[in-house]
C-alpha cells in the first residue's frame, strides 16, 4: 500500500506551445464568443416570434441555438480569464462539472443532428405524410429524448473518470477538462475507464453518423427522382446548411476521439474550433441561405426597434 495525497484542484495550462500569444488568443476567443451569443439569440428570437417558423425543422434549429450558446460557455469564460493572467486553477468538482456539461451538450448536439436529418428525410421522402410523421408530440418526444439520453451518457462518463483518485501531477495540457487530458493524471488503473469512455463516445458518434448517412442516402435518391431542376435545387438547399454543420461537428470528433495517437497541441486547436468557432458559425450557416430565417430576423429586429421607440 502506498500513501497518496489527493489533489483538490487542477492547473489549466492552455493550448500547448502558444506562450507569448495570450493576447492574440484572448482577442480571437472573445470575438467568436461575442459573435456566438447574439447570433444564436437572434436565431432563437426569430423562431419564437415568427409563426411561419413554428415547424419541426425550426423547432430543432431553436434547440441547436440553445445548445451552441451553452456549449461554448462551458470552456470559453474560464479560458479567457486564464489568458488575461487571472487564476488558471480549477477545483476537482469544477473539472468534473466541466467534463459533464461538455459531453452532455456535445452528445445532445450529436443526437440533435441525427433527429434533424430524420426530419429532412421525412419532409423530402414523405412530403404528403410529413405533418403526421413529425407532429408536435413526436417532435417533443425526440427533443426530450436527445436531452435525457445525453444526460445519461455524460453521467456515466463523469462517474467513471472521477471515481478514480487523483494525487498529482495536476497540470491539464488543454484549456478545459476533457477525458484525454484528465484520465492520464489518475493514480490508479485507468484501463476500464479508458475502454468504456472512448468506446462509449465512439459508438454514440458512429451510430449517429450512420443514421445521418442512411437518411441522406434516401434523400439523395428521392431528390434525383424529381424531374424539375428547380425542385431538385430547392430540395438540396434545405439540406445544405445541415450538412455543413454536420461536417464541422464530426470533423473534430473524429480527430480527437477516433485517432489512434494523441497530440496535445492538435487536440487543443481542434477543440477550440469545435467549442468556440463552430457554434459561432452556425447562425451564419442557417441564415445566409435561408430566406425564411432572414425575413423573420428582419421582422424581429424592426419590431424591437419600434418597441424601443
Amino acid at each position: 500500500m502506498r500513501n497518496y495525497t489527493l489533489i483538490t484542484q487542477f492547473l489549466v495550462m492552455g493550448i500547448p506551445h502558444t506562450s507569448g500569444l495570450e493576447n492574440v488568443l484572448f482577442t480571437l476567443i472573445f470575438v467568436f464568443y461575442m459573435f456566438n451569443l447574439p447570433g444564436n439569440l437572434l436565431i432563437l428570437l426569430a423562431i419564437l416570434t415568427s409563426s411561419s417558423l413554428h415547424t419541426p425543422m425550426y423547432f430543432f434549429l431553436g434547440n441547436l441555438s440553445v445548445l451552441d450558446i451553452c456549449f461554448s460557455s462551458v470552456s470559453s469564460p474560464k479560458m479567457m480569464l486564464c489568458l488575461m493572467g487571472q487564476d488558471c486553477t480549477i477545483s476537482l468538482q469544477g473539472c468534473a462539472a466541466q467534463l459533464f456539461f461538455y459531453h452532455f451538450l456535445g452528445c445532445t448536439e450529436c443526437f440533435l443532428y441525427t433527429v434533424m436529418a430524420y426530419d429532412r428525410f421525412a419532409a423530402i421522402c414523405h412530403p404528403l405524410r410529413y405533418t403526421v410523421i413529425m407532429n408536435h408530440r413526436v417532435c417533443a418526444i425526440m427533443a426530450l429524448g436527445t436531452w435525457l439520453g445525453s444526460c445519461m451518457h455524460a453521467s456515466i462518463l463523469t462517474f467513471l473518470i472521477f471515481k478514480l483518485p487523483y494525487c498529482g501531477p495536476n497540470e491539464i495540457n488543454n484549456f478545459f477538462c476533457d477525458i484525454p487530458v484528465v484520465l492520464p493524471l489518475a493514480c490508479a488503473d485507468t484501463s476500464l475507464a479508458q475502454r468504456v469512455s472512448f468506446t462509449n463516445v465512439g459508438i454514440v458518434a458512429l451510430v449517429c453518423f450512420l443514421l445521418i448517412l442512411i437518411s441522406y442516402t434516401h434523400i439523395v435518391i428521392s431528390v434525383l427522382k424529381i424531374s424539375s431542376s428547380e425542385g431538385r435545387r430547392r430540395a438540396f438547399s434545405t439540406c445544405s446548411a445541415h450538412l455543413t454543420s454536420i461536417l464541422l461537428f464530426y470533423g473534430p470528433v473524429v480527430l480527437i476521439y477516433l485517432r489512434p495517437a494523441s497530440s496535445p497541441w492538435l487536440d487543443s486547436v481542434v477543440q477550440v474550433l469545435n467549442n468556440i468557432v463552430t457554434p459561432s458559425l452556425n447562425p451564419l450557416i442557417y441564415s445566409l441561405r435561408n430566406k425564411d430565417v432572414k425575413l423573420a430576423l428582419r421582422k424581429a429586429l424592426i419590431q424591437g426597434i419600434h418597441t424601443g421607440e
